[in-house]
């Protein structure tokens, strides 16, 4: 071997191993932004994770909470019921009406502060979001599809539908009821 093809020899190492390197540098930073990208994507993934992890608890502690307020709701009726029973004439019987009346508004007040809300029915235009039209009466007073009683309150909790307020509706008058109508 001459010292010329020596040379060659030594100058074509050098280039293929700055390709080599060239080749090395490239891998590496092809399998960094690989990995950059899985980094990135896998910390997506734990974020949506924790979101909905979070919003499954708030709903199950909600509907836990809605089914716990369903059954009071059952106490606070009787309570109404006792409220309107009774209301007799002599002193013991306002004593204990007053009685109930207390304990009423506090259960009120209690079930309120987690978000409890009743639903206004009476004279309110039907809507079946929120009312549970048990029958029709016909009324010459109110406009047709108006509640004229409410014979159960509905309940929001949170503003979301807990039970429906049960009622009656004006219907149109029927004709020849006596109502001046021919």
């Amino acid at each position: 071997m001459t010292k010329e093809t020596a040379g060659d020899d030594a100058v074509r190492d050098e280039q293929g191993g700055e390709d080599a390197a060239d080749s090395a540098i490239q891998s590496l930073t092809e399998e960094r932004d690989e990995l950059k990208d899985l980094l990135i994507r896998k910390q997506a993934e734990f974020e949506n994770f924790r979101k909905r992890t979070e919003r499954e608890r708030a709903e199950f502690v909600q509907f836990a909470l809605a089914d716990c307020v369903k059954e009071i709701l059952n106490v606070l009726d009787s309570f109404e019921l006792a409220l309107k029973g009774a209301a007799s004439g002599d002193e013991a019987g306002r004593g204990i009406h007053r009685g109930y009346e207390l304990i009423y508004k506090q259960l009120l007040e209690s079930l309120q502060r987690f978000g409890l809300e009743a639903i206004e029915a009476s004279g309110a235009e039907f809507d079946p979001n929120f009312h549970q039209a048990v029958a029709t009466q016909p009324s010459a007073e109110v406009d047709e599809g108006v509640v004229l009683e409410q014979l159960r309150k509905g309940y929001l909790l949170k503003g979301r539908l807990l039970r429906p307020a049960m009622v009656i509706v004006a219907a149109r008058p029927e004709a020849g009821d006596g109502e001046g109508t021919p």
